[in-house]
């Protein structure tokens, strides 16, 4: 049930950012397929930083150090690129608006988890 809400959060997070930044598009959001390209982004999402972000992480560890973590929105938004290739419909313009597109992400989901009461979920 958990990985349904968050699922469903990470969606809402993919829609409102698509909606805040021009160069990232999901397709058109008054039909069906637009909600659909935005669940079936945010699961690719959710599926690249749980398979290939360790990697990426692990390969890039002594530039990471090195930058004191900062090549970690690197990280973050070639696998938005990569998503943006796996997902029809969903594109994104540059690399930086993937770079943009991550930090909104990740703030808007920071927002909806607040909402979401997840701290009072996992104590029961």
């Amino acid at each position: 049930m958990k990985i349904l809400i968050n699922l469903i959060i990470s969606a809402i997070a993919v829609l409102l950012t698509d909606l805040l930044l021009p160069g990232v598009s999901l397709g058109d959001l008054g039909e069906t397929n637009g909600l659909i390209t935005a669940l079936l982004t945010a699961a690719v999402l959710g599926l690249l930083n749980a398979v290939l972000k360790p990697i990426l992480i692990f390969f890039t560890l002594p530039v990471t150090v090195v930058t004191l973590g900062l090549f970690l929105l690197v990280i973050n938004a070639v696998i938005v690129l990569i998503a943006a290739l796996l997902v029809p419909g969903f594109t994104v313009d540059s690399f930086w608006w993937a770079l943009g597109f991550s930090l909104v992400l990740s703030i808007v989901q920071g927002i909806l988890n607040a909402f979401d009461g997840g701290k009072q979920r996992e104590a029961r």
